[in-house]
């Protein structure tokens, strides 16, 4: 929606990505990875840094981020929930540059098809033109 070039390979802890205009995205990333990796002496100098660079309520939120999305996993994972028909269409390509058939979890939800990759090449414009109103109406105040 906001044209903000980013790399998703920095999500796979690829610190040779760029991030385009995402603020502190280095910091945030060595953050994360950290974290996911339950590293305790990485995460001290990784919050360290995060508070530096960004401030103490950049590094709250982050971490408050990723602990909610930690609880949220797990109970998708411990549930067994899928993606649904909406979502496997809408995250073809980021869950394939993201490689994430490669976790176990994956199985939990069916494969992509021919079917789906054609059904995004038309959903892709419509999302875009969705997400762009939803974001203009949110920034409004038109609610």
């Amino acid at each position: 929606m906001t044209k903000t070039d980013v790399n998703l390979q920095m999500i796979n802890g690829d610190s040779s990505a760029t991030a385009g205009g995402l603020e502190y995205a280095l910091e945030l990333m060595v953050f994360a990875e950290s974290l996911a990796r339950r590293d305790e002496a990485a995460l001290t100098t990784a919050r360290e840094a995060l508070a530096s660079a960004a401030g103490s309520a950049v590094l709250v939120d982050a971490a408050a981020v990723a602990g909610n999305f930690q609880r949220m996993v797990r109970i998708a994972d411990a549930a067994g929930i899928p993606l649904d028909e909406r979502n496997i269409i809408a995250t073809i390509d980021i869950r394939e540059q993201l490689d994430l058939q490669r976790f176990g979890s994956a199985a939990n939800s069916r494969s992509t098809t021919l079917s789906d990759r054609l059904k995004a090449v038309f959903m892709k414009p419509l999302m875009k033109f969705v997400m762009r109103r939803i974001d203009r109406k949110a920034n409004t105040g038109n609610h």
